[in-house]
């Protein structure tokens, strides 16, 4: 029993001497935690100037330069119908045919009434010219003259009369050739052959419809009016459309015309642009997106929009300072485009800025550089996955 009693003793005073071990260690704890922060890796651009085209983006509308809705201009039975649905036509072609005859018969005693009248104006022009001469010698009364001057008149109005019929009849022969226009691409046909048609039918034949080129139109806040009103006075403006996406180009044309008024319903002013369409990629009533090319900002100082934060007083960046520590800095933009934030005030150019790993940080923080990735503004991003680069939207 003795000895049992000593090894409890024994063990007692070996747990108070490690208790007294483990204290010192805890301190020492204490005394790591004061050790330098651990460094937060980041993806970094460099503040760089560089020319930066300004745009101006709206949502628009593609629309037919031209539609016209073929109508007959005579009255009479169509005869033949000369296009295919969907048919690129050209000015002039002709698209159907009315019957002509009845418009043929009715040019024909027009001209069968020019030739009696202008026989019946060539003998009272010699009667008048007896007239003058029996007049002379007091063989008739001046008052016969004046009669038969009269009845010259009257034929010569006839005459001009009959010329003007014929004139008609040779219009209703020649509408009863029904063409094209403009030049553009024929729709769906309304009338079959063999229908008697008018001149007062709402559908008329077909609907013929210019795509080559084309027009879209497009809004902006009327705030935008007086810049682009500056800018259309100073030479042409060149528009982008692309699809609803933004990734494909369908079209590059000119600004034709702002609009004489202001919606004041959405406080916008509508724009009209006019693009090439050779391949028709570009269709009537199509949405896309508009984009207008302002001006050229030449030498501006530009940073990634991935390097700008938004704050309660206003959008920030993080400049990475020679020491690897960050720095919050307030930013005047002066303009957003596509990837690129256009800087008037806050950073310097060639100073680093934080594009990825900002919300780690806190002013002051240390930082490395991931994969020692420093880029100049406008150029790709190193990051660890895909994705585009800080002025991929930028063209």
């Amino acid at each position: 029993m003795a000895a049992v009693g000593a090894l409890a003793i024994a063990g007692v005073l070996w747990g108070v001497h490690r208790r007294s071990e483990v204290r010192p260690a805890g301190a020492g704890s204490a005394a790591g935690a004061r050790q330098p922060a651990r460094a937060i890796p980041v993806a970094v651009a460099t503040a760089a100037r560089r020319d930066v085209p300004i745009f101006l983006e709206g949502l628009g509308t593609v629309v037919a330069n031209k539609t016209v809705t073929v109508r007959p201009q005579v009255d009479g039975r169509l005869e033949a119908v000369l296009f295919r649905e969907g048919q690129a036509v050209r000015r002039g072609d002709v698209l159907a045919q009315i019957d002509p005859r009845a418009f043929q018969a009715q040019l024909h005693q027009a001209e069968g009434a020019l030739a009696r009248d202008r026989a019946q104006l060539q003998n009272a022009r010699l009667n008048v010219e007896r007239d003058r001469q029996l007049v002379a010698q007091s063989l008739i009364a001046q008052q016969q003259l004046d009669t038969d001057l009269a009845a010259q008149g009257q034929l010569e109005g006839a005459v001009r009369m009959d010329q003007a019929a014929i004139e008609t009849a040779r219009l209703n022969v020649e509408y009863s050739r029904i063409t094209s226009p403009i030049d553009g691409v024929t729709g769906i046909r309304v009338v079959d052959p063999g229908n008697v048609v008018r001149q007062t039918d709402q559908n008329g034949i077909v609907v013929v419809t210019q795509l080559d080129p084309i027009a879209v139109l497009f809004t902006l806040p009327q705030d935008e009016l007086g810049p682009v009103a500056e800018a259309l006075a100073g030479g042409r403006l060149a528009l982008d459309a692309y699809s609803r996406d933004g990734s494909t180009l369908l079209g590059t044309g000119e600004l034709a015309l702002i609009d004489n008024q202001i919606n004041q319903a959405t406080a916008t002013i509508r724009l009209k642009a006019l693009l090439p369409n050779p391949r028709r990629v570009l269709w009537p009533n199509q949405f896309v997106n508009a984009r207008l090319h302002l001006r050229t900002r030449k030498g501006a100082l530009v940073v990634p929009t991935l390097a700008v934060q938004r704050g309660p007083s206003g959008p920030y960046v993080y400049v990475v300072g020679r020491d690897d520590t960050v720095a919050l800095r307030p930013v005047v933009l002066e303009a957003t485009q596509g990837d690129l934030a256009v800087v008037a005030k806050g950073v310097e150019e060639g100073e680093r800025v934080v594009v990825e790993g900002q919300n780690q940080l806190r002013p002051g923080a240390r930082v490395v550089v991931r994969g020692a990735a420093q880029q100049k503004a406008g150029a790709p991003v190193a990051r660890d996955g895909g994705g585009r680069g800080a002025a991929d939207g930028a063209r």
